[in-house]
């Protein structure tokens, strides 16, 4: 079992950044490839960015891509998304999630999630 927690949203005006952590306990952080995914109110939700296992892949989806950076540190059972340039369209609920070895694009193939943090970003 993999527990995930994260935080650092909050509410930040257009041209901002903000990091997001999220923090693993349980099974081995290691073995696992990390997402980050958002969603709005009334939309489904969508994924945002991912990372594999062992920090050499990382993968962006195109609205986020220059502006976003997904990051992790094995050592602190953490992967982290940097956002900067944000935009209103970008205000959603992120949530963190896991899956084995290798990353992918689709909630489906992901095994663990966290309770998901909100992030607003005002015009």
């Amino acid at each position: 079992q993999v527990q995930l927690v994260e935080s650092g949203g909050g509410l930040v005006q257009a041209g901002g950044s903000l990091r997001l952590s999220c923090a693993s306990s349980g099974r081995t952080f290691s073995g696992y490839a990390m997402g980050w995914f958002r969603q709005a109110p009334g939309k489904e939700r969508e994924f945002v960015a991912a990372i594999s296992w062992n920090d050499r892949s990382t993968y962006y989806a195109d609205s986020v891509k220059g502006r976003f950076t997904i990051s992790r540190d094995n050592t602190k059972n953490t992967v982290y998304l940097q956002m900067d340039s944000l935009k209103p369209e970008d205000t959603a609920v992120y949530y963190c999630a896991a899956r084995k070895v290798a990353w992918a694009t689709t909630t489906q193939a992901y095994d663990y999630w966290g309770q998901g943090t909100q992030v607003t970003v005002s015009s």
